[in-house]
């Protein structure tokens, strides 16, 4: 196996400390929260305590400044262990960064010590339930008021951490004629009126995550709600676009990790299990199979840590993040499927890990942008067709 350079013995360090606190805090109480179909709100605020969320905010507004690094160390250490319910990654790395990069100094102030340390749990509103990967046919509008407020219609869906956010970035039209041009970003919060969270959604897997609705009936959005402010009207887009393929790459780091995780399950199960007098791992499909997926996987994983590293040198550009994306969820998939045939009858029993991480990897083919718009987006780099 090729030695991984992209961490440091700090890194490393922290590895160790974060997987205490997932042994400790999350895989006891795991199998609990995919039957309730959310995780208790407790693990935000025991994480927030011991610093594990919003890691990469600066120390100014309580974060601790950290490089990405240490947040991909916790994807993956939740992706090894199949703990998917836990949503850290998009608070911590989607949400706060859009406020970071673009809010307001009081913005800024105001929100991220308090997602931080827990007391909020934030997400981000973009799918609708007739728009879905395409963010140019976003349907909710939000309409400046004479007062300078903003009144927010519309829904939203498949929204993680929805059930408990107390803070969601909600994707609206300011200009519903301009198109693209025409979408901002407001900072909708907890028990503004109007705003009600639909039933937690059933989905095929992450089933301890929680996924809802929200909808959004005349919801007064105050001036200052406007993420960045004014200057930042219609301009929704452009941020979407630049902080797309950083969402892009944490798919694929949870993908390349879990799919991992799947080959090591499933090399202990056929060196234990039996058949027709001989350990299933002595037969040559076992044995080949698995060579073929740890072979893929060790490729996807030099990708995705150069990618990381591009990340961290700020040059990761769109059509890179793209194929990490779309790849290394292709291959999730593929582990997966190999690794329940190998399980034989026990890979289709949901006490079997691999049963459930057969469920969960589904959906990374999907969100984030589908494979096929990822598709899109590399050949368009390349010069070729669409409109």
């Amino acid at each position: 196996m090729i030695e991984r350079t992209l961490y440091s013995a700090d890194h490393e360090a922290f590895r160790d400390s974060f997987r205490r606190f997932v042994d400790k805090e999350i895989a006891p109480h795991h199998e609990a929260w995919e039957e309730q179909g959310y995780v208790d709100r407790e693990v935000w605020s025991k994480a927030g305590a011991n610093g594990f969320l919003c890691m990469t905010t600066p120390e100014a507004y309580g974060g601790a400044g950290a490089d990405k690094l240490y947040s991909a160390v916790q994807m993956e250490e939740l992706a090894r262990g199949g703990f998917t319910g836990i949503g850290f990654g998009l608070h911590s790395e989607i949400v706060a960064p859009y406020i970071l990069h673009y809010g307001s100094e009081d913005q800024k102030q105001r929100l991220l010590p308090r997602l931080a340390s827990g007391e909020m749990v934030g997400a981000i509103a973009m799918s609708e339930p007739a728009a879905g990967s395409d963010l140019q046919g976003v349907k909710a509008t939000a309409l400046r008021q004479a007062d300078g407020s903003y009144l927010l219609n519309g829904s939203k869906t498949f929204i993680t951490n929805g059930w408990h956010a107390d803070l969601v970035i909600v994707v609206a039209k300011t200009d519903p004629q301009a198109g693209a041009k025409g979408t901002s970003l407001l900072l909708v919060e907890r028990g503004m009126k109007g705003f009600e969270k639909g039933k937690r959604l059933k989905k095929l897997g992450l089933k301890a995550q929680d996924t809802s609705e929200l909808f959004f009936d005349n919801v007064r959005v105050p001036a200052e709600n406007l993420l960045g402010g004014t200057a930042y009207e219609n301009r929704g887009f452009i941020c979407l676009m630049e902080q797309l393929p950083w969402e892009r790459v944490q798919i694929a780091v949870t993908a390349v990790a879990a799919a991992q995780a799947a080959i090591d399950w499933t090399v202990q199960y056929v060196k234990d299990r039996r058949v027709f007098g001989q350990p299933v791992a002595a037969f040559q499909n076992t044995r080949y199979t698995l060579a073929e997926l740890q072979t893929e996987v060790q490729i996807a994983r030099v990708f995705v840590d150069k990618c990381l590293e591009l990340v961290g040198d700020g040059k990761l550009d769109t059509a890179t993040a793209s194929m990490a994306k779309y790849w290394a969820s292709d291959l999730q998939c593929k582990v997966m499927d190999e690794c329940v045939q190998l399980h034989g009858g026990y890979g289709f029993m949901w006490e079997y890990p691999i049963t459930r991480a057969y469920a969960d990897a589904r959906v990374q083919r999907i969100y984030g942008g589908t494979n096929e718009i990822m598709k899109e987006v590399i050949s368009r780099a390349m010069g070729l067709g669409g409109k």
